[in-house]
């Protein structure tokens, strides 16, 4: 660990990393930063439950905090224990030599190879494609969306990709709505479908208050018209 820390205190000495609040912090702060969210090791197995339950503790966890992703690979790999660390120093070894990016895309291609038996993967990309919001709320679909994508990167490589996959998983009416907009990115896309969402729960909202109102107009004239 302390090589995986070296370099990212070299690239620290070219290029300072900015913190969340403005703070500029060394590797020691990110990590005891990371470390609060109490991270799982991982000892690597077959088991799909444990991998896949470890991964996703760290995209929630890398969720919550600004940092780079060369950052988010080298506190991932420092989870790594027994059979995941030596398999891990093999895949080191080998981005060094092809001077592979250090980026979480690629860490999580590599991660699934070697952990996610082939129709485990294939199950999980499937929900990915499948995934529609039905009943969720947009944040709700979003939240469901950026951890499904987790799993079939390659179909979200680039912001437009994201863009048309989001939308498309979107309900009918919403979709509908955002097809007159420009939308440049998944940000603009997730900001803008709450909008719809939220002006035609305004509109539902006081569609039911007018009916309730004219219901009981209705029977205040009857009872009226009785007396």
């Amino acid at each position: 660990m302390t090589d995986l820390l070296k370099r990212i205190v070299d690239r620290q000495d070219q290029e300072p990393v900015i913190q969340p609040g403005g703070f500029e912090g060394g590797v020691d702060r990110c990590l005891e930063r990371f470390q609060k969210f109490f991270p799982p090791k991982f000892l690597g197995g077959p088991d799909p439950e444990i991998v896949k339950s470890w991964l996703e503790r760290l995209i929630d966890i890398f969720a919550a905090l600004n940092y780079t992703e060369e950052r988010q690979v080298t506190f991932a790999v420092f989870q790594f224990e027994r059979a995941a660390r030596s398999w891990w120093n093999v895949v080191r070894i080998k981005w060094e030599r092809n001077q592979t990016p250090w980026t979480w895309a690629n860490l999580v291609r590599e991660f699934n190879e070697k952990y996610f038996p082939p129709l485990i993967q294939e199950k999980r990309e499937d929900d990915f494609v499948r995934l529609q919001q039905g009943n969720l709320s947009v944040a709700e679909y979003e939240t469901q969306f950026t951890r499904l994508s987790k799993f079939a990167l390659e179909l979200v490589m680039t912001e437009r990709k994201r863009v048309r996959r989001f939308v498309q998983g979107l309900n009918v009416e919403i979709q509908e709505a955002l097809a007159v907009v420009q939308i440049d990115t998944f940000v603009e896309a997730l900001e803008k479908s709450q909008r719809v969402e939220s002006a035609r729960f305004q509109v539902k909202t006081f569609q039911t208050r007018k009916k309730c109102a004219d219901w009981h107009i209705r029977v205040n004239q009857q009872e009226h018209a009785a007396s």
